[in-house]
């Protein structure tokens, strides 16, 4: 259930770079390094009219996760405010050790051996 959570809240991104119709280069982290074909912009004013078609493409798949599951404090009612406080108390003091430790069997002797059981069945530690 975690895992499902985990999976539904998670984005990312990947950015990938195609030279005609060939992928390239990737990059899930960062932007995708270009082939080095790409048209430098021309110097001339002349030339901005006439612009040739580009070969490369850069493209970016991003997943964005569900971000609904995040609570805020500020927006819980007075009835789930105080289920939290009594539910976190009862919690901390589940975990708390006995002030002494008590033994039930200590005034009760052991049973006397009249035979070795371990001999008469056969059965040795090793």
């Amino acid at each position: 259930m975690a895992l499902n959570v985990l999976a539904s809240t998670f984005s990312f991104a990947v950015a990938q770079h195609y030279c005609g119709e060939d992928l390239v280069d990737f990059s899930f982290f960062g932007k995708a390094e270009s082939c080095g074909m790409d048209m430098q912009q021309p110097s001339d004013s002349h030339q901005h009219k006439l612009q040739k078609k580009q070969c490369c493409d850069d493209e970016t798949l991003s997943v964005q996760g569900n971000g609904d599951l995040l609570l805020s404090v500020e927006n819980l009612s007075v009835g789930e405010h105080q289920f939290l406080v009594a539910f976190t108390y009862s919690y901390i003091n589940l975990f708390e050790g006995l002030q002494e430790n008590i033994v039930s069997v200590v005034h009760y002797p052991p049973p006397l051996l009249v035979k070795d059981i371990q001999i008469l069945d056969q059965t040795f530690l090793i």
